[in-house]
């Protein structure tokens, strides 16, 4: 059961693959956050991470929840702004942003450029001049924190494609830089350790490095720092043996850690931003496929091949990440053989599930895989010509539609061929091959 919801019955409706997102679970972490810092440091603003869950019925509800939006491309921002939200309830964050982007940010008046480089600022800078507005902007640093979690997603060390450097001085130029830029403003510093994180320490960390930052920049160049976004990071337990922390716990570190660093630096106390993404929706989703293949290697291995894999879930080959999964239509029978869950894509390396202990699997059994809420549906492909996935949202035992399955013909609707093709092949040109 999911929100009410028996899976089963949702895949009979709605097929498989099928992400499903518990609303509940959206709900309760989103106010877990917003009570949780506003005991331990009222000034603060969450700010919901687009990137692990981007869908306008998403944004509709972390938005209902006071949450605002953290978007990184002009796509992320133009969905943001589709839902229905408001230009200063949105932060455009991203390390290489396009002019066209920019434009569409002064257009749509967000709150906070993050800004990433000396060359995203000079071209804030221009485009603002050009349009005679003042861009509102945040400064993106590296504090040189090395989190312990995958190498992919570890982005506060020095050397990262993110963020200017504090550790050998580019930091510092860059406030410099910016302060003297006439259509620039700068409000704040941002940094973002890493994703997965499990510990309280490096957040605390950040919080003293960058606040001791803030103190350099003013004494060297007059900057007042207003606001300090710590990014997000905040790890969720995949696996029965993953502890992580609660909300609870890093509100309770990082709220008393920044008062003291204010306190300690002779500063005012800055507005606290934190954008949470994984920690909101991750485990609010489970995504369900139905078996089509149980193949037996005899004292090798058994692989169950789903309709699903790489396509819908890229984050197992990526990452390495790792799932935990049931049999929904077999909750009740005992557990029976150790199995690997295979993808359907024609890739070795396309695999949901190494070993796992489940009931006897046959074909047409419904697999449940949990926690596959954050970075599935949004980093979700085509690969092999396989149709995206549908999403529901369900509640009280209700379920609803919160994004269509793709069709093949969906796949071929932006497909050209050009006519010389065509006609070497002897086809007759039509619609938008004409």
């Amino acid at each position: 059961m999911i929100g009410g919801c028996d899976a089963v019955a949702l895949a009979q409706r709605f097929g498989t693959p099928l992400y499903v997102v518990d609303e509940a679970r959206i709900r309760r972490a989103c106010r877990e956050y917003v009570q949780s810092f506003a005991q331990y440091y009222p000034k603060t603003r969450i700010i919901y991470a687009g990137k692990a869950f981007m869908n306008t019925a998403i944004v509709l509800l972390v938005m209902d929840e006071g949450l605002s939006i953290d978007v990184c491309s002009g796509g992320e921002l133009h969905t943001a702004l589709a839902a229905g939200c408001p230009g200063d309830e949105i932060f455009f964050h991203g390390n290489s942003k396009t002019p066209s982007e920019v434009e569409l940010g002064l257009d749509a008046g967000v709150h906070r450029f993050v800004a990433d480089s000396l060359d995203e600022l000079r071209l804030i800078d221009a485009i603002a001049r050009s349009r005679g507005q003042v861009a509102n902007v945040m400064l993106r640093v590296t504090p040189g924190i090395e989190a312990h979690t995958h190498d992919y997603i570890r982005t506060g060390q020095i050397d990262s494609k993110f963020g200017i450097v504090i550790p050998n001085g580019d930091a510092m130029r860059a406030v410099a830089f910016a302060q003297n830029l006439s259509n620039v403003r700068l409000t704040g510093l941002h940094c973002h350790i890493g994703s997965q994180v499990f510990d309280v320490e490096p957040f605390v960390d950040a919080v003293s490095i960058m606040m001791d930052f803030a103190r350099e920049a003013r004494d060297q160049t007059g900057f007042v720092i207003e606001e300090l976004n710590l990014g997000g990071g905040l790890g969720i337990a995949y696996n029965p043996s993953d502890e992580p922390i609660s909300v609870q716990e890093l509100a309770a570190a990082v709220g008393p850690a920044l008062k003291g660093a204010a306190i300690r630096c002779g500063m005012p106390q800055p507005v606290l931003m934190l954008e949470p993404g994984r920690s909101i929706v991750g485990d609010a989703g489970t995504t369900l496929y139905t078996v089509n293949v149980v193949k037996h290697i005899e004292g090798v291995r058994t692989y169950v091949a789903v309709d699903g894999g790489m396509a819908d879930n890229p984050r197992v080959a990526l990452y390495q990440a790792r799932y935990d999964a049931v049999l929904a239509n077999k909750m009740n029978e005992p557990l029976g053989e150790t199995v690997s869950i295979a993808g359907n894509c024609c890739e070795s390396g396309d695999m949901l599930i190494w070993d796992i202990t489940l009931p006897r699997v046959d074909v047409g059994d419904i697999v449940a895989v949990f926690c596959t809420g954050a970075y599935n549906f949004s980093m979700a492909s085509n690969y092999n010509r396989h149709p995206r996935p549908a999403a529901v949202l369900v509640a009280n035992g209700q379920a609803e539609l919160i994004a269509k399955r793709e069709t093949y013909a969906d796949m071929c609707r932006l497909d050209v061929v050009p006519p010389r093709l065509l006609r070497a092949c002897g086809h007759v040109a039509v619609g938008d091959n004409a």
